[in-house]
C-alpha cells in the first residue's frame, strides 16, 4: 500500500470530470507532507506513470494532472477514459475506430477522419492544356541545365 493510494481513492469517489486542489488539499487528504520537488519542479506533476509513485495512483485512478500552478500551489486534475499506459508520459491519442455496416457485409473497421477533411475539395482546378511537367518559370528550366517545353531555350 502506498502512502498516496488515499489519493487514489478521493478521486475516484469525486463525481466531477475535474478536481481542482491546492498542494494544501493534496496534503491533507494523504496525510502526508509533498516533497519538495513537488513544490519547484513542473516535471515532478508530469503523467508519466514511472515518474514517482504519486503519478502512479492519479494515474491509475483515471486522472491526469493539468493546470499545474507552481506559484499558486494548485493543480486540476482531469478524468480521462482507459487509454493503454504511454511509457514516455505524453500524451498520444490512440486512432478511433468506428464499426459500419454494408449491405450485406461483416462489420468494418475504418479510422475516423478529421471534421475538415475534404474542405478543399475541389478549390484547385487546372486548365486542360497545362502541363503539370514543365517548370513554372523558365528560369527554372535553365537553372537547371535542360530544355524544357515546346520551344528550344538558349
Amino acid at each position: 500500500m502506498s502512502k498516496y493510494d488515499l489519493l487514489g481513492k478521493y478521486l475516484r469517489e469525486q463525481p466531477r470530470s475535474e478536481v481542482a486542489m491546492s498542494f494544501a488539499e493534496l496534503e491533507e487528504v494523504t496525510g502526508v507532507p509533498l516533497p519538495p520537488k513537488a513544490q519547484f519542479q513542473r516535471a515532478w506533476w508530469s503523467n508519466n506513470p514511472s515518474n514517482n509513485v504519486m503519478t502512479k495512483v492519479w494515474v491509475d485512478a483515471g486522472f491526469r494532472s493539468e493546470r499545474v500552478d507552481l506559484p499558486g500551489k494548485r493543480l486540476v486534475f482531469k478524468r480521462v477514459a482507459a487509454e493503454p499506459e504511454n511509457p514516455s508520459g505524453f500524451y498520444e491519442p490512440q486512432q478511433e475506430f468506428r464499426y459500419e455496416t454494408r449491405p450485406a457485409g461483416p462489420h468494418i473497421r475504418t479510422p475516423r477522419r478529421h471534421p475538415a477533411f475534404g474542405a478543399l475539395k475541389g478549390a484547385l482546378r487546372i486548365d486542360s492544356g497545362a502541363d503539370l511537367a514543365e517548370p513554372a518559370l523558365p528560369e527554372w528550366g535553365d537553372a537547371s541545365g535542360t530544355k524544357n517545353g515546346p520551344e528550344e531555350r538558349k
